[in-house]
């Protein structure tokens, strides 16, 4: 096939295009700058120079494809309008994705999030069936916000696309990784001088090698049937408490109990308050059946034993 990709030189998407280029895909990637264009070539793809902002240009490219991979987002839009701005940003990509391949059945895979469709009081773990709830304002400024990217990329199976969603956990990690949440976590405990965990810890996160989430992109793309929503998640979730213990062990820092109250979550994790305290527990059983995806990369507790995470440290 041929294969667009968003988000090449990212975290997944750098992985992403050598899965796809070594199953035998001929992959074109998007690029804003020389650097980009660059990295992208090391990767084996060919370079479409072009921006997210450039819809025409984003029609074309899909147009010319026999696919999308979509996973790049407006993150210079962070500091000033935060998430809602980055969603806002990306329904007119996903749409003009729509546009292009209306009526083709070819397929239109796009990253979507483990944390954001609003399952917290499901009572049992979330399944690929369970669809993301509506958005709205006041969902403002959390990941919920960014559903309505979710819905309409799922939506476009009616206009003949055949679209899906692989929702990601919050926690993707690698050797690659330097700038996603386990860094965060990792820095925030040497600035403390502890390792701190919400409460009693025992909310449950997802967690995913990176190279088993390029797979599944792939894998999607391939056979995925249309308007479904895919887990890439290791089997099971993992106790916050349990994360926090590692990185303690590795660092050598006391691991503590943040008591969960509206001053005390803020005051050791700053932004990442909210997030912390999440409890998410899902299932990938769908995905494997139908996919044949199964997870082959270290676990998150095995990485963070291998201790490249904590190499500069």
């Amino acid at each position: 096939m041929r294969v667009f990709v968003t988000g090449g030189t990212g975290h997944s998407g750098s992985h992403i295009i050598p899965e796809l280029i070594a199953a035998g895909h001929e992959v074109t990637g998007l690029a804003r700058s020389d650097t980009a264009a660059a990295a992208l070539s090391a990767h084996g793809a060919k370079v479409r120079r072009g921006d997210l902002q450039d819809l025409d240009g984003l029609k074309e490219a899909a147009a010319d494809s026999d696919g999308v991979i979509h996973v790049a987002h407006r993150q210079d839009l962070l500091p000033s309008g935060g998430i809602d701005a980055v969603a806002a940003a990306e329904l007119p990509v996903v749409l003009a994705f729509g546009e292009a391949l209306a009526g083709t059945g070819k397929p239109l895979v796009a990253a979507g999030s483990i944390g954001s469709p609003g399952w917290e009081n499901l009572g049992r773990p979330a399944t690929e069936e369970d669809p993301a709830l509506p958005g709205g304002d006041e969902y403002r400024g959390t990941l919920r916000v960014r559903n309505v990217v979710e819905t309409t990329v799922v939506g476009l199976a009616e206009r003949g696309v055949r679209s899906s969603i692989v929702r990601l956990p919050t926690i993707a990690h690698s050797t690659t990784d330097s700038a996603g949440f386990l860094p965060l976590l990792i820095a925030l405990a040497k600035e403390k001088g502890v390792v701190g965990y919400p409460g009693d810890g025992a909310n449950l996160w997802h967690a995913v090698h990176i190279r088993d989430v390029a797979s599944l992109f792939r894998l999607a793309l391939e056979k995925g049937p249309a308007g479904r929503y895919w887990h890439a998640i290791e089997d099971g979730g993992i106790p916050f408490r349990e994360i926090a213990e590692a990185i303690g062990s590795r660092l050598g820092l006391p691991v503590v109990s943040i008591p969960a109250d509206v001053l005390m979550l803020p005051g050791y994790f700053g932004f990442l308050a909210n997030m912390v305290t999440l409890d998410l527990p899902a299932s990938n059983l769908i995905t494997r059946r139908t996919l044949g995806w199964e997870p082959a990369q270290p676990s998150l507790l095995a990485d963070l034993d291998n201790g490249h995470y904590f190499s500069a440290s």
